[in-house]
């Protein structure tokens, strides 16, 4: 049997409505002017982001959301990644709807989700510590019944995007094993990060005895793992567009830049790097779309097969096109005044954020072995 992907009408309406937005209200020179601003957005891109209810694509209507499905994110994501939008979005609008989906109740998402879907509220989810590497599942951070509520005490790292949150949920170790918690962030300290990516702000949160409110009920390992798999997924789908960002300026730049009275583009090296680079993408893309395609259906074993495949493959591939589009600028690609950095690092810090491809090729190793 043949299986045939290709996007609706409406989700080409979608991307094309989220790249002219970005290309008229966060173009590359916005990008460069938030790439050291703690927050990463400004108000209205915030705002005109909301009013496209892109915040609540993957959030159900009965919440205030689209109530669409993980494949409509990525065409968002892609676009986004495309202009190397910077600031919370992924944050807000994938991962803390992923994991309150995932391990929350009715009324947990009645509370949580509205304010989300709206913009009202910057959520981000913090799951990893110091010196854990990428081991999320036995956290140190401790909670403790008090009162009718929680009480958290513990350090995050690599919080994406802590310094623009309003709220925060956190993985902490509860008597019943690991459990969701939901923190005002102005009950926490936050402090932030160097990061090779200034459009992925990162920062350490350390919360002590702050009050919170538990998401879901009994041990939420399983549940946060395939929320994680969505949120490796889109991942990957975000860093896809800025390779075919890279992948384009070098292309156009083969097209104009003269060399011995021809366009570099005539040469063979030039070709076989643009070659390379386009077959990079494209196979990210495909693995991309197929994870997010296989997270929506009801097998979690395959859901999470894809995203490992998915993650491990692009981890490799996605910076090596950026790289070999670099090659074929020459020197001025590895200036800073050149935009072909700005999507270089994006790949990089997907490759980088939640295991490398070495962590997922084991991950995809351990399925093929309990197969």
């Amino acid at each position: 049997m043949t299986m045939y992907f290709d996007f609706s009408a409406e989700q080409q309406v979608l991307r094309e409505t989220v790249r002219r937005f970005l290309a008229d209200r966060a173009p590359i020179r916005y990008v460069r002017e938030m790439y050291d601003d703690p927050t990463g957005t400004t108000g209205a891109v915030w705002a005109g982001l909301a009013e496209l209810g892109l915040m609540g694509i993957l959030i159900p209507e009965e919440f205030g959301g689209l109530g669409r499905g993980l494949v409509d994110m990525g065409v968002v994501l892609e676009e986004m990644g495309r202009a190397a939008h910077p600031g919370p979005f992924f944050s807000s609008a994938v991962a803390a709807p992923s994991v309150v989906l995932a391990v929350g109740d009715t009324a947990d998402q009645a509370e949580l989700l509205p304010a989300i879907a709206s913009g009202a509220t910057v959520a981000t989810v913090g799951l990893l510590e110091p010196g854990q590497r990428y081991h999320w599942q036995a956290p140190v951070t401790r909670a403790v019944p008090a009162g009718d509520g929680w009480q958290v005490s513990g350090t995050k790292a690599h919080v994406p995007d802590a310094a623009a949150a309003d709220l925060m949920l956190l993985t902490a170790a509860t008597p019943d094993g690991l459990g969701l918690f939901a923190l005002d962030a102005a009950n926490v300290e936050t402090a932030p990060h160097d990061v090779l990516d200034g459009t992925r702000k990162e920062g350490t949160v350390t919360v002590r005895d702050a009050p919170a409110r538990r998401v879901g009920s009994g041990d939420a390992t399983e549940a946060l793992g395939r929320a994680l798999d969505q949120v490796l997924v889109g991942s990957v789908v975000d860093a896809v567009g800025a390779g075919q960002a890279a992948l384009d300026l070098a292309i156009g730049y083969a097209k104009v830049r003269t060399q011995f009275d021809r366009p570099i583009g005539a040469f063979q090296h030039v070709q076989r790097l643009c070659v390379d680079a386009f077959e990079m993408v494209e196979a990210s893309r495909t693995v991309g779309y197929y994870g997010l395609w296989a997270c929506e259906g009801s097998d979690t074993g395959e859901a999470h097969r894809a995203a490992a495949m998915a993650k491990a493959f692009a981890s490799d591939a996605l910076p090596a096109a950026c790289a070999w589009a670099i090659q074929a600028h020459g020197g001025i690609g590895v200036t800073w005044e050149h935009d072909l950095h700005l999507f270089y690092k994006r790949c990089l810090s997907m490759q980088l954020a939640h295991g490398a491809a070495a962590e997922h090729y084991e991950a995809l190793a351990s399925i093929l072995m309990d197969a």
